[in-house]
């Protein structure tokens, strides 16, 4: 088959899959795979209809340019006829040692599609002729739900744990999650209804796993079809994780140079060498040539229209890696601009912060304590002490008109004393014996000669006159009880937030109240044990 092209794609894809014989599908559909799984029956499909195939992604790092290759492969099923579902599975990206936190999963699923998106579009592929699916809108079911205890009672763990073994991140203590991870893909295949599952050569021991125990539950075993892996910049996987050892889609023209600049490309060396694979597998499948850009002493530019004489010539050091380099950014470049282009609108820019928040720097800390990690050092509520307390009294600071001096339970064995600027708002009356909640961890601070030992938080609204209400634990709450937002129950609060870190003020920003009266961080709910916090009348106020 000639090398894709898209100069009007949905045309091309409708005409091509029309035009093409089922041999000619076939090629198409498997040219640069390292591996069929049902090489038989993807043929007696293709003799009857169009094939039905999905990929999938977990929702995890940013993706990088290594996802060109199975795009550039989804181009190929498009032009080959094959109707093609794109699965982001945000459940398996929670269940793989938690890689997206539960609290980022939504986000992260909005910016794989975003992206997703621009890189097809960026190549040509109609998005009309793709259905994008979401795991979690149908994983949850109770028919799937049934169906992986169905299974988990069939697979071994000795199975489940080989399966996922090239795939789910390998710690010393592995959680059961990652036992889950490669029953649930199996079961994607018969819950998408495809023929066919795509991925990378890594999958094969899940495709495998999904072959043996599918038909156990009644259904059809499918095809599997795999990529092989690409390697990265640095001669190894390209990973998300590893940060030389990919390009990130929206680094900008100077990282590109960068990080090509330190790429492994020895010359004469076709072996792990990112950047040969790069050629083969993306800018040759979308493009009809490649040009290798030459300084005219060295003979000027080189076009090619096959890979194979590409990788020839590099073996034989006809090419040199610097002018390799140098051509693959050229077209790489290319590739990324629209995608640069797209997420320099405020709302993508905000959505990519959202969904990959970066955790703060700790300039001084490496000097003072080399085990500090930067994750102690994330700006995340989790690291609020935050409690439900009980006013046991209160009565007006004896240096300060507006201020209210009151001690509060908050399940320690003595009360705490607790200076607040109230009393334009409520009464004593209104103040005593009530349930509040209360940042813990705060520096104590001296009010008027007074050190308050916590700060009694509350909603207000600015105006004329300005409008300030405590929150309202939970009925039923007592002194002591936990606060924390949804999604970060288990993080371990500081002992003392530090007043130069400003932990507090930068969380802040972000607590407010919903229309349903609820207070919230980043739309996350402030919650106990029993239920949520919740403000009388504020509305949309802020939280301080």
């Amino acid at each position: 088959m000639g090398p894709c092209d898209y100069s009007n794609p949905t045309e091309a894809a409708d005409i091509m899959g029309e035009q093409l014989s089922p041999e000619e599908k076939f090629q198409l559909i498997t040219r640069n795979l390292q591996e069929v799984l049902g090489e038989e029956r993807l043929k007696e499909i293709l003799k009857e209809r169009e094939l039905k195939v999905y990929w999938g992604t977990a929702t995890t790092g940013k993706p990088h340019v290594a996802y060109f290759v199975p795009m550039s492969k989804i181009a190929d099923f498009l032009k080959a006829g094959c109707e093609v579902t794109i699965l982001f599975a945000d459940l398996h990206a929670y269940l793989d040692n938690m890689k997206a936190p539960w609290e980022l999963l939504e986000l992260r699923v909005q910016y794989y599609e975003q992206v997703i998106k621009a890189m097809l579009e960026s190549i040509g592929v109609p998005l009309d002729k793709l259905k994008f699916v979401k795991g979690t809108d149908y994983q949850l079911s109770r028919e799937y739900t049934l169906d992986v205890y169905r299974l988990s009672s069939m697979v071994t763990e000795h199975d489940a744990k080989k399966a996922g073994a090239e795939v789910v991140k390998q710690v010393e203590h592995p959680l059961l999650s990652g036992l889950l991870y490669p029953g649930l893909q199996a079961l994607d295949e018969e819950y998408l209804k495809v023929d066919a599952q795509f991925g990378g050569v890594d999958q094969r021991k899940i495709f495998t796993l999904a072959e043996k125990y599918l038909p156990s539950l009644g259904y059809t075993k499918r095809i599997h079809m795999m990529n092989p892996m690409v390697p990265g910049l640095t001669g190894g996987k390209m990973s998300s994780s590893e940060e030389e050892s990919k390009i990130d889609l929206l680094d900008k023209n100077q990282e590109v140079k960068k990080k090509l600049k330190k790429a492994f490309c020895e010359p004469g060396n076709v072996e792990n060498n990112g950047v040969l694979s790069f050629a083969k597998h993306v800018l040759f499948p979308l493009q009809s040539e490649f040009v290798i850009k030459r300084d005219p002493k060295w003979g000027g530019d080189k076009v090619y229209t096959d890979y194979e004489e590409v990788e020839k010539d590099f073996a034989a050091e006809q090419i040199h890696p610097g002018d390799l380099k140098a051509s693959v950014e050229l077209a790489l470049n290319k590739l990324l601009d629209p995608i640069r282009k797209k997420f320099e609108t405020p709302e993508l820019k905000k959505l990519t912060a959202s969904a990959y928040p970066e955790p703060s720097k700790n300039k001084g800390g490496a000097k003072g304590n080399p085990k500090q990690t930067v994750d102690e050092e994330e700006v995340i509520p989790s690291r609020l002490d935050i409690r439900v307390g009980k006013v046991i009294s209160v009565e007006k600071h004896p240096d300060a008109d507006s201020l209210y001096l009151e001690k509060i339970d908050v399940g320690e064995e003595q009360p705490r004393t607790v200076v607040s600027g109230l009393v334009a708002y409520l009464s004593q009356e209104q103040l005593q014996d009530r349930l509040v909640v209360l940042l813990c961890n705060l520096k104590p601070q001296k009010m008027r000669g007074i050190e308050s030992q916590a700060m009694l938080l509350c909603a207000s609204i600015e105006g004329e006159p300005r409008k300030v209400e405590p929150l309202d634990p939970p009925e039923g709450s007592a002194p002591g009880d936990r606060v924390y937002v949804e999604g970060y129950e288990s993080g371990k609060p500081d002992d003392e937030l530090k007043p130069k870190k400003k932990v507090f003020e930068k969380l802040q920003v972000d607590l407010k109240i919903s229309d349903e009266f609820v207070a919230q961080w980043k739309e996350q709910n402030l919650t106990t044990k029993l239920g949520q916090i919740t403000c009388k009348t504020l509305k949309g106020g802020n939280i301080s």
